[in-house]
């Protein structure tokens, strides 16, 4: 017997050894040590044995039957290792790349300046509203005070698609579109791109952006506007900065001034920037024509109002000391890169 356990043992050992998969694994398992296994036949024989030589071969049985344990618990340890390393090199993902090889984008000053425009004037309790760039004539002109007949018209060079649509000159438009859904009080910006037909240089596009504001409400006066005015160009042009109006025209308010800020770069006393002069224009501005408010539903009696529109790339410029308007949208990436 003792010869026979002896060889099933080394025999079993090498068949262990040889399994590749945990699979095969059980199965050697089952076919030696199961209840039908070939160890177990061994140790259901044990009965033919004379009871004086039982112990010794109980002993015989039960240390082979340690040994095929031991290895079949050292192959499996083995198999899972081997499993879990091959997981490990299929699945790993590496997170020591190093992404400084990427490159990384970032806002153009346009946006930058308009994002802080927006965060400026909404801190301030407006709301921002936006409105079509393709336009209808009513909007864009003839609810703004600009009937088909008027000298102002002269004065816009406009895309027109139809007789009646075309691309918006002025974001003024949305500030009529808002005054006829919101009655006051209001407080609104409208910034946006717009279009009118230039040439292309230093200081023209046809393709430029406003950021256009209106505040409606009972008791509004001059002196509110020059107050926001004041509190806007401090914030970005510097604490020091001074404003002043100049008389002007617009059809949609009466009266109507040019609003010019002190230049930054010199501190008012006159430089090539401010051609001498020590103010810059920043932007026009204006108490709500009455015909306006009449034409957006909203009684002049009882209402009064301001609006103003700045031109947000001579605005950008100003802050980033930018003389051509052409290198907004000429995509050089040297230029862009300096506002990452």
């Amino acid at each position: 017997m003792k010869e026979s356990v002896n060889k099933l043992t080394e025999t079993s050992v090498n068949r262990i050894a040889a399994c590749d998969t945990i699979s095969d694994l059980n199965d050697i398992r089952v076919k030696i040590l199961g209840k039908n296994g070939e160890l177990t036949a061994i140790l259901k024989g044990m009965k033919d044995i004379p009871p004086e030589k039982r112990p010794e071969a109980g002993k015989i049985v039960n240390e082979a039957r340690e040994k095929l344990e031991q290895a079949i618990t050292s192959r499996q340890k083995a198999l899972e290792d081997a499993e879990l390393e091959r997981r490990l090199a299929c699945e790993k993902i590496d997170i020591s790349i190093n992404t400084n090889t990427l490159p990384v984008g970032g806002l153009h000053p346009l946006t930058i300046v308009r994002n802080r425009i927006v965060d400026f004037f909404s801190s301030l309790g407006f709301i921002v509203a936006d409105s079509p760039e393709i336009e209808t004539d009513y909007y864009n002109f003839e609810a703004l005070n600009i009937p088909k007949d008027h000298p102002a018209r002269e004065m816009q060079d406009t895309f027109f698609i139809t007789e009646n649509i075309l691309l918006r000159s002025q974001t003024s438009a949305g500030q009529i579109r808002m005054m006829e859904k919101v009655k006051p009080p209001l407080k609104m910006i409208s910034p946006g791109r717009v279009f009118r037909a230039d040439e292309v240089d230093a200081t023209h596009s046809p393709v430029f952006h406003q950021v256009e504001g209106l505040v409606v409400d009972k008791g509004i006066t001059m002196c509110d506007l020059k107050g926001m005015l004041d509190l806007f160009a401090k914030k970005f042009f510097g604490e020091s900065t001074k404003t002043r109006f100049r008389p002007s025209y617009f059809p949609f308010t009466e009266p109507s001034v040019e609003v010019d800020a002190s230049c930054s770069q010199c501190g008012g006393k006159g430089c090539r920037v401010c051609k001498g002069t020590g103010w810059i224009e920043i932007l026009g501005a204006g108490m709500v024509n009455r015909n306006v408010l009449n034409n957006c539903g909203i009684n002049p009696d009882e209402y009064t109002g301001f609006a103003f529109g700045a031109g947000l790339d001579r605005i950008t410029n100003i802050i980033y000391g930018i003389n051509d308007l052409r290198t907004f949208f000429e995509n050089d990436v040297r230029f862009l890169k300096q506002f990452d």
